[in-house]
């Protein structure tokens, strides 16, 4: 009976471990507002890579950024063409409670978003000189940050449909019929067309 109890608290703890170094992966709607436009977009996050479907008219329907491979792929489905950029740490999604060069976190209140209970925080970054301040609804079931907006208004970045699950490899991976944006603009003998 003691061998077993040993053995069930080793299982827990292992649990308990595994459960605190699990990469983050879940699908939400994203919602942001800045001056006064709002853009849909549907997103599927797994730490170092996530994928943006957006809703908007425009020539990029989707934007896959691989932080693992330091570069971000813009999709032009119409066209089946895409775009290499190098990644840029500005298109990280704000997707952790801890904001970068938080210098205070104060509680304000409690609120219920989209069924989930969230603690309302103000919260205080500093970058180099800049200081800033935000406040950020975070989901206590999840530890999910389900809104962030900028405290003087200038900006509100909203998650709904919030949905912690394994998210397919499939996703961040370029569509095998897709060709190179730069191809687009070559000759069928592969020289650069005139303008």
């Amino acid at each position: 009976m003691r061998h077993r109890l040993i053995l069930l608290c080793l299982v827990m703890v292992g649990w308990a471990t595994a459960g605190s170094v699990c990469a983050l992966e879940f699908t939400a709607d994203q919602i942001t507002k800045i001056d006064g436009r709002t853009h849909k977009a549907s997103i599927y996050y797994r730490d170092q890579m996530w994928r943006i479907e957006h809703h908007s008219l425009g020539p990029v329907n989707v934007t896959i950024v691989r932080k693992d491979k330091q570069l971000v792929w813009l999709l032009l489905s119409r066209m089946k063409h895409f775009k290499t950029l190098p990644y840029d740490s500005e298109q990280d999604l704000r997707v952790t409670t801890l904001l970068e060069g938080e210098i205070e976190r104060q509680e304000i209140g409690t609120e219920v978003r989209e069924g989930h209970p969230t603690t309302l925080y103000e919260v205080t970054t500093k970058a180099g000189e800049r200081v800033e301040q935000y406040y950020q609804w975070v989901a206590t079931d999840l530890q999910f940050p389900m809104k962030l907006a900028k405290k003087d208004g200038s900006w509100i970045i909203e998650y709904q449909h919030v949905k912690m699950r394994r998210v397919s490899d499939y996703l961040f991976n370029l569509p095998v019929n897709f060709q190179p944006l730069e191809d687009f603009d070559k000759d069928p003998n592969g020289e650069r067309k005139e303008p």
